[in-house]
């Protein structure tokens, strides 16, 4: 018999810690929508164009209103801009003729929204749907809570980007991937947004499926935003987003063949690779460092002194002639960059070690040509500093106290008032 108390218990369940999980892959809508039309979860028709010719036809075989989606990775597309015609990233489409010229809109041009960068993300592919006549929005997702070590259904009757703004009406349930969808799960379901029982069927029908791709393809997130009724009473989901656990990646390479990475996240992925923590900031003083608390306290000291820093880069222990090239090419390669502080406190790795590969990948890099300041402490450091004074590099600037350090970048970097 199921009971409410049961189904609070289910809510309450506690289970120990696990560890993190890697999140890294991202998909395009359009390679989402075939996903779930792998696991028999409900789409509408789609087509992934990309040029304006190719829109109309699209529009003009489905002889109706259509919906032209930007395909890019972030969030936001209805509320963002482009910046050929200032609309919007999701448009909606009464003829073919009024999708050629959308498409020619937004094809090859820059769309910005809260989630891109600040120039945006150039749109070279749209995926266009036919337009559906929605009844109401539903938000359906799977994700792994952490504190609970347990998969978790959200579901809320506001969805779409109403979701961001109803927070307080998610409603959060804990589930088994051996037991799926239980009786209690959809008592849950069905009294909290309000379905029918003929409804509830198809809704059963979800979740199932969506547990089964959860579970199958090493979902760490399976987000249907919106799931939307339509007026002639029929359940589709519209969009998806996905996370998947990178750890996972050997049992699921034909899914890691679909990945997609912006600028940004290609940078991390590569530096990833030879053991480097990178994340990208707004500033235009690069730095490398080792360890992540000098990391945080570089970061810090360096605001404290009036500049904004550009990235966190933590090589670790990973400081190889290899690793320092790489670190030291992606930052030159950024054109935020006008100056770059590296700061290594020399424990097991050795300061003169450090220091040799500096000095060689300036010479790979054919020199320095924004001003680069080096701190170098602990083990060897003495042989570490005056290797790189010997080196008469320009542009490269020895200081062995930290406060010196940043204060000496923040006032070499061109564009910085102190």
């Amino acid at each position: 018999m199921i009971t409410w108390r049961s189904i609070a218990h289910t809510l309450q369940r506690h289970h120990a810690p696990l560890k993190t999980q890697v999140r890294q892959l991202s998909l395009l809508e359009y390679q989402s929508h075939k996903l779930l039309q792998d696991f028999k979860l409900p789409i509408p028709p789609g087509f992934l164009v990309t040029t304006p010719e190719q829109a109309r036809h699209v529009v003009s075989v489905m002889n109706g209103p259509s919906v032209i989606k930007a395909q890019v990775l972030a969030g936001g597309r209805g509320k963002g801009n482009f910046n050929s015609d200032g609309k919007s990233g999701v448009r909606r489409v009464e003829s073919s003729s009024e999708a050629f010229k959308s498409a020619s809109n937004m094809l090859g041009y820059y769309l910005t929204t809260a989630q891109t960068p600040e120039d945006g993300l150039r749109v070279d592919k749209l995926y266009i749907n036919k337009a559906m006549a929605i009844a109401q929005e539903f938000y359906f997702a799977m994700i792994l809570d952490r504190q609970h070590t347990s998969p978790v259904l959200l579901i809320s009757s506001s969805g779409g980007t109403d979701i961001e703004s109803n927070i307080d009406n998610l409603h959060k349930l804990c589930f088994g991937l051996s037991t799926g969808i239980t009786d209690e799960i959809d008592a849950y379901v069905q009294a909290e947004l309000g379905f029918s029982d003929v409804e509830m069927k198809d809704i059963h029908r979800i979740l199932v499926q969506m547990v089964k791709l959860f579970k199958e393809k090493d979902a760490t997130l399976l987000e249907l935003n919106p799931l939307v009724r339509t007026e002639e009473g029929e359940f589709v989901c519209l969009d998806a987003k996905f996370g998947f656990d990178d750890l996972a990646r050997y049992r699921q390479e034909e899914i890691f063949a679909l990945e997609k990475r912006s600028p940004e996240e290609e940078e991390e992925h590569q530096l990833a690779k030879l053991g480097l923590s990178y994340v990208r900031l707004d500033g235009n003083i690069g730095n490398i460092v080792n360890g992540a608390g000098l990391a945080m306290a570089t970061n810090d000291l360096i605001s404290l002194q009036g500049g904004r820093c550009a990235n966190f880069l933590d090589v670790g222990g990973a400081a190889t002639k290899e690793a320092l090239s790489k670190a030291l090419g992606i930052l030159k390669s950024d054109q935020r960059i006008k100056g770059i502080l590296i700061n290594i406190y020399g424990g097991i790795v050795r300061c003169d070690m450090i220091a040799e590969a500096i000095v060689a990948a300036a010479a790979e890099m054919g020199g320095f040509k924004c001003p680069v300041v080096v701190r170098l402490q602990g083990t060897n450091s003495d042989k570490g500093l005056k290797l790189i004074e010997r080196s008469e590099l320009d542009n490269l600037i020895v200081e062995a106290e930290f406060e010196n350090a940043a204060q000496m970048i923040v006032k070499q970097t061109p564009g910085v008032e102190v």
